[in-house]
């Protein structure tokens, strides 16, 4: 065991998880900036691993990354990237801020090693974000790689949804260095609607013919677009969505968000909570959904695997599988802030 799972997370357990959360971002933020906290960082990082990736036309400086839903306002991706992780993915951001929905709704369920969330995009919208990626995006030698998530307004009918996720690309196009297209958090309703025939290609297609006007204005490239895919997909709208990337041009896909199945945690008492499970229940699942993807798509494109990775075999079974690049989240709650030095040493 490590000092922070023998020391710090007995004390985080007590809280509330949500404040616990909100404990590591102020620490994260307050320690970013500044000589010594960075080198404190630095120092509970260890020694990481030059592990270059080539993927969606970027330079990623290892595989490893923060997967969104950590760092949802925009506040610690140069903290994070401290911690040794390569790219950070900030958000879900939506158009408006958005309080997400009522409390409770995150829950630890430790023998499982894993968390049960409802969250619903909470956030502080596009607005008092972009400044935040302006200025992380413009940190001076940057290596780090920098994705912002976006996501619909919970009350956008699902037929109109398409306009959120344009105005905040367009927000964004110019800094962020690849954008994620969150359309399978099972958080807000109907969302994982947008992965079915009915309404992927047109979304994809709608997507990419905006990133290249972007592009073209200011004689830059196209900026990646990824889509977020959920665990429990059908094998008819996981088709629909390879489809629907490939044929239109995007860079590629992230698998997978949280899995709203209960098997693996039924005898759990909080498994009746609502929302996404995350975390070790996930870990074969989004393990098999790569693959899949990889199997299907031809390896047309790179793909991102999140979903349970707790140390280095885990991640080699993602990377093994297809993956080309890695996220991770709930195992930083369980695992501390040295996991993403411990498993790319590891690695």
């Amino acid at each position: 065991m490590t000092a922070y799972e023998k020391i710090l997370y007995p004390f985080l357990r007590i809280l509330n998880p949500e404040a616990a959360h909100r404990l590591a971002v102020n620490a994260l933020a307050a320690a970013q900036w500044g000589p010594p906290g960075s080198s404190l960082l630095e120092r509970v990082a260890g020694e990481i691993p030059a592990r270059p990736v080539e993927a969606f036309g970027l330079r990623f400086p290892n595989e490893l990354g923060v997967a969104a839903g950590f760092d949802k306002n925009v506040e610690v991706a140069l903290g994070l990237a401290l911690l040794g992780f390569g790219h950070v993915e900030v958000g879900t951001l939506t158009p408006l801020p958005q309080a997400g929905n009522p409390r409770p709704r995150l829950h630890r369920l430790p023998r499982r090693g894993a968390l049960i969330n409802s969250m619903g995009f909470p956030n502080c919208g596009m607005a008092e974000a972009l400044p935040r990626i302006i200025r992380f995006s413009r940190l001076d030698n940057r290596t780090f790689v920098l994705g912002v998530s976006i996501g619909k307004q919970k009350e956008t009918p699902l037929p109109e949804s398409i306009a959120d996720y344009l105005g905040m690309m367009r927000d964004v196009h110019a800094y962020a260095d690849y954008l994620a297209i969150n359309i399978s958090s099972p958080n807000t309703p109907d969302l994982r609607k947008l992965q079915t025939p009915e309404f992927i290609n047109s979304l994809c297609a709608r997507l990419q013919e905006e990133n290249e006007r972007l592009a073209a204005r200011t004689s830059s490239k196209p900026k990646p677009l990824l889509v977020k895919i959920a665990p429990d997909v059908t094998d008819d709208d996981l088709d629909a969505v390879i489809a629907a990337v490939r044929g239109n041009g995007l860079a590629g896909m992230i698998a997978t968000n949280t899995t709203l199945d209960r098997e693996a945690i039924a005898d759990d008492p909080l498994a009746a909570k609502p929302g996404g499970v995350s975390g070790r229940p996930l870990t074969a699942r989004s393990t098999r959904i790569i693959r899949t993807i990889r199997e299907k798509s031809g390896a047309a494109f790179p793909v991102i695997g999140v979903g349970g990775i707790f140390n280095a075999s885990d991640a080699r079974e993602k990377l093994d599988a297809g993956a080309s690049l890695l996220q991770l989240y709930t195992s930083m709650v369980y695992r501390g802030p040295g996991i993403a030095g411990e498993i790319l040493r590891g690695l």
